[in-house]
């Protein structure tokens, strides 16, 4: 076979047994024999993907190889930043999006100031221990306000299916320049988790900061200053002034009151399509049979993983989101009287559970046939829903939950079994909380749970629990941007990332960050 085969498009997929997976010698030698050539006129090679091949029959290890990236260690240099200079760029949150955007102004030496609500994440860690063992909630400092946003430790899954909103290998390879595992680039499903995501985070604040870029935390916005039709600048809840030639408003679903700012600003809201749900939890032990069968138990194969969908005929569909193997449900609440629970898991993925959102989609004219016509109609049912599940839980963060067994039986749990979730479970009936929405979401949910059943058997169980409620899947709001200068209708303010509604998670909300940075830098 000729040589010239082997350019920068070089690509060639192998699905190896798991006794021969990570063999890289073994790995070079199939491919010469796949391309019937001898193994010395073989180039060195590269992994460029690595996933898992789980099917009822088989499993395998498969791997996409191409040659090796010499050109990678220059543009891991491209990737850093320069000291920056000029008026800066007022950047409104720390998660994935404002960071992101402040790390690609940095590479083109233009100034911003990070604003965050919340707290550095190390000092963070003790508003979390609150929450958990103690059912304090912050209302700045939680799973879902401070440095790094709500990824930092809510797993850090870096995953996504939005590869057309941008280069996700250039997100991923910042996060290792900045000290992520160099795992993270070849893996198909690639995940940080909640241990090491805050020093990477930690790293990338540090090294903006050594050239220039500020960072203010515990600094809530409360009106974002216009004149003439202009953002200008912000104030602070504390009454400081902050003046800046733009403003980028990178916060997070979870800052409610953003919305309410930007509608008596006159900014372009419209409600979009979101879900809400429960966290399903299972022994991790029973997906992991249910999904390798009999190599089960396998040392090289990780905590398991699924993904299910159920589409009925109406087109209200359910699905799983954010799946936890090895991980934890954790309260996500950012009120004291409202439950919210969201997914977890660290680094080794080595929790006895897996825990995934089970979802059912919400849509504007679903709120519309509720009577609900305001622009802000479904973060009022999330948060009629999270007091419903905060009352029925009982107080202190506990969760209402249901044996799934039970659940499809429509019955109400006698007893509970072991849990992740620190602060404890409360039997209660979850389709009476769901009630409270109007909509028929728990009765869609029972559906999908049988039909879940039909395609992993074993899911239906009196081991696995339904708990309440998930429901911050996505914002339920859009700030209205223009396509091709990224701003709002008021000038100079870019809306970016999940709270605006343009991202899902931390990947795709970075990519919007950069998106809209290259646009202030152009």
């Amino acid at each position: 076979m000729s040589k010239t085969i082997f350019n920068d498009q070089f690509e060639i997929m192998l699905s190896v047994s798991l006794d021969e997976a990570d063999d890289f010698a073994y790995l070079q030698n199939a491919v010469a024999k796949k391309l019937r050539i001898s193994a010395e006129n073989l180039p060195l090679l590269r992994i460029k993907k690595k996933s898992i091949d789980a099917r009822r029959d088989r499993v395998s290890m498969v791997y996409t190889l191409g040659l090796r990236d010499h050109a990678r260690e220059s543009r891991l240099s491209e990737r850093l930043v320069r000291e920056v200079q000029g008026p800066p760029v007022i950047i409104v949150g720390g998660g994935p999006a404002g960071l992101f955007a402040a790390y690609e102004l940095a590479r083109h030496g233009l100034s911003s100031i990070v604003c965050d609500r919340g707290k550095m994440v190390q000092e963070r860690r003790k508003d979390l221990k609150g929450l958990n063992q103690h059912g304090i909630v912050d209302e700045d400092s939680n799973y879902c306000f401070g440095e790094g946003g709500a990824g930092t430790y809510s797993d850090g899954k870096l995953y996504t299916r939005s590869d057309k909103r941008g280069n996700v290998s250039e997100i991923l390879e910042i996060l290792v320049a900045n000290g992520a595992s160099p795992d993270i680039l070849t893996d198909a499903r690639p995940h940080i988790g909640s241990n090491k995501l805050p020093k990477v985070i930690t790293n990338m604040r540090k090294n903006l900061e050594n050239v220039g870029v500020q960072f203010q935390f515990g600094a809530q916005v409360v009106d974002i200053i216009v004149h003439a039709g202009r953002a200008q600048g912000v104030r602070l809840k504390n009454g400081q002034e902050i003046a800046g030639r733009a403003v980028i408003l990178a916060t997070g679903h979870g800052a409610r009151d953003v919305y309410e700012l930007l509608r008596r600003l006159g900014a372009k809201l419209e409600p979009k399509a979101f879900a809400m749900g429960v966290r399903v939890e299972h022994p991790q032990a029973l997906i992991n049979q249910i999904q390798y069968g009999r190599f089960y138990g396998h040392e090289k194969l990780p905590a398991a993983y699924y993904r299910l969908a159920f589409t009925p005929k109406d087109g209200r569909g359910a699905f799983s989101f954010c799946m936890c193997p090895g991980g934890w449900i954790v309260p996500a609440s950012t009120k004291p009287l409202g439950l919210v629970v969201n997914g977890m898991s660290l680094s080794k993925r080595d929790s006895f559970f897996a825990n995934s959102g089970l979802v059912v989609s919400v849509t504007p004219s679903d709120l519309l046939a509720l009577g609900l016509s305001d622009v802000l109609s479904g973060i009022t049912l999330q948060e009629k829903l999270e007091e419903r599940a905060f009352q029925a839980g009982g107080g202190n963060l506990k969760a209402p939950a249901v044996r799934v067994s039970d659940f499809v039986k429509g019955r109400v749990s006698a007893t509970l079994p072991k849990t992740s979730y620190i602060p404890g479970l409360s039997a209660a009936d979850i389709t009476d909380i769901f009630s409270v929405t109007g909509l028929p979401l728990a009765e869609r949910i029972r559906e999908a749970i049988s039909y879940f059943d039909r395609l992993m058997h074993g899911y239906v169980t009196e081991e696995a629990i339904l708990v309440g409620v998930e429901s911050r899947t996505s914002s339920p709001v859009q700030v209205v941007r223009d396509d091709i200068t990224l701003s709002s209708n008021i000038v100079g303010l870019y809306p970016c990332g999940e709270g605006a509604g343009y991202a899902g998670g931390i990947v795709s909300a970075a990519m919007d960050g950069i998106k809209v940075a290259r646009k202030l830098v152009s």
